[in-house]
């Protein structure tokens, strides 16, 4: 458990939530996850924070806005004395590969969602709608009812 600090920078929960632009929920949620350390509380005092909690939160957000999860994050974290520069970078090739699969679907659905769009201002009459029509025939219950 870190120490009190006794600087000038110290602050309640509620300061570093503000200086890292997250909730004080935010806060004790990451330390209850334990990637974020409770200061020891001075006889009759609360806990204070210094800088380095503020800068470890924004870390935290700011590997979360990039598309790390928390388990990824605390990894990072246990590399954070930037002398398993290898470990941190097979992380981030890890996050990369997922990160380039996911857009390869969203490729891919966005292709079958063009064709559906367009097909769907082609009909004409008593045809049912091409977009609502591919959705039904691809929809577990009419898979289950054309198997019958």
């Amino acid at each position: 458990m870190p120490p009190f600090p006794t600087d000038d920078s110290a602050m309640s929960i509620g300061a570093l939530a503000q200086a890292a632009a997250v909730s004080v929920e935010s806060i004790r949620f990451y330390q209850r996850r334990g990637l974020l350390s409770e200061p020891a509380r001075a006889v009759g005092s609360i806990r204070r924070y210094g800088p380095a909690e503020a800068a470890r939160v924004r870390f935290i957000k700011a590997a979360q806005r990039i598309g790390f999860t928390l388990d990824e994050v605390a990894q990072l974290l246990r590399l954070e004395d930037g002398t398993r520069c290898a470990e941190a970078r097979e992380i981030g090739a890890g996050k990369l590969a997922d990160v380039r699969a996911r857009l390869a679907d969203l490729h891919r659905i966005e292709a079958a969602l063009t064709t559906l769009v367009d097909r769907c201002g082609t009909g004409r009459g008593a045809l049912r709608c091409p977009l609502i029509s591919a959705l039904q025939d691809a929809s577990p219950e009419s898979a289950s009812t054309r198997r019958r």
